[in-house]
């Protein structure tokens, strides 16, 4: 009797699907590249490392900033929805949106997709939103790993990680220690959820009827603010930045403040997002609001009040930054007042 002869395709791994996932990530690469006319990169896509040229970057004293992030448990929804050519936009935008607090170009982006088994179609759509993600931030997909899984995911379960490295002159880092008392604070408004609090969000939809409406403002792409915070920095307009992601703006904003100093911040003044009136009016509290969704601000930018006027003028109408608080010394890190207008 002859024996069975095993092979890793048997075993749920597809290494030639795998390898024309590969070649489908270098052409749309190569386009990028044509597209961006960035020459800084070599011909990554199947080596075993990546490489990036930053020998005629012309930055005085230059650092390096690594992020990585994921886009946590909007996938379930993007997936169930069918709706994955967006997911990759987040997902390069809770990188980068990272490394701009401190001040940093978004140089370049791997990404990590693991996955049960390989499904083309849901790969392509996936990788296209990276690749419009890494447009919208200016920087280059360069490199990743797609990993096969079985066993490990369930049957047509994936997760997603990204990874972006940006680059800033010494002098030119966004800290903390350069916020002073009298500075503002400015909310700069979100798109939308972004990419935290689904796992709260998709248990108060167990309950719910979901709209086609609602299904389109649950799944809107995180807001990437790499240009307007660059440029910004450019001009030498902020002090410190804060990136409001999980934890929401009450765990964030402390982040970017000294500890001898407090964020006052007035929640009346709060511009409310309707997609978060909506979830507060499914039964969840003021705090639970606070501290697990953005709740309509994205992004915190802390400066000098004479320079509100000129910060104006690098955002569009939809994402106008406004005044929430402002600077004090106390020994506390955060004083919140008022209350949030539903």
């Amino acid at each position: 009797m002859k024996k069975k002869l095993y092979s890793y395709k048997d075993s749920g791994v597809n290494i030639s699907l795998g390898n024309k996932f590969v070649n489908h990530i270098g052409r749309l690469t190569k386009k990028n590249v044509k597209k961006t006319k960035n020459n800084k990169l070599q011909n990554n896509i199947g080596s075993f490392g990546s490489l990036y040229d930053i020998s005629g970057l012309k930055i005085k004293n230059p650092i390096i900033v690594s992020c990585t992030d994921g886009v946590g448990t909007k996938l379930e929804l993007a997936d169930k929805f069918k709706k994955l050519d967006t997911i990759g936009i987040d997902l390069v935008a809770m990188c980068v949106n990272d490394l701009i607090v401190q001040g940093a170009k978004p140089l370049f982006f791997l990404d990590y997709i693991a996955i049960d088994k390989i499904q083309l179609t849901k790969l392509k759509k996936i990788l296209k939103g990276i690749i419009k993600g890494c447009q919208k931030a200016k920087c280059s997909l360069i490199g990743g790993e797609t990993a096969e899984m079985p066993g490990i995911y369930k049957k047509k379960k994936f997760d997603l990680a990204g990874f972006s490295v940006g680059i800033v002159s010494k002098e030119k880092v966004l800290k903390k220690e350069n916020v002073k008392t009298k500075d503002i604070i400015l909310a700069v408004p979100s798109s939308g959820i972004h990419s935290n609090g689904y796992s709260l969000v998709r248990n108060i939809l167990k309950k719910n009827k979901i709209s086609v409406k609602l299904k389109k403002e649950l799944l809107k792409p995180t807001k990437i603010y790499v240009n307007e915070i660059l440029s910004l920095c450019k001009k030498n307009l902020i002090h410190s930045a804060s990136n409001i992601t999980g934890g929401g703006i009450i765990e964030n904003i402390v982040r970017s403040i000294p500890n001898n100093l407090t964020a006052n911040i007035d929640l009346s003044k709060i511009k409310i997002l309707k997609i978060f009136k909506w979830l507060k009016s499914k039964n969840i509290s003021d705090k639970e609001m606070l501290r697990t969704f953005n709740c309509g601000v994205g992004f915190c930018i802390i400066a000098k009040k004479k320079n509100f006027k000129s910060i104006k003028k690098f955002f569009s109408k939809d994402f106008m930054p406004y005044e929430i608080g402002y600077i004090s010394k106390n020994d506390k890190n955060l004083k919140l007042y008022n209350k949030l207008r539903w």
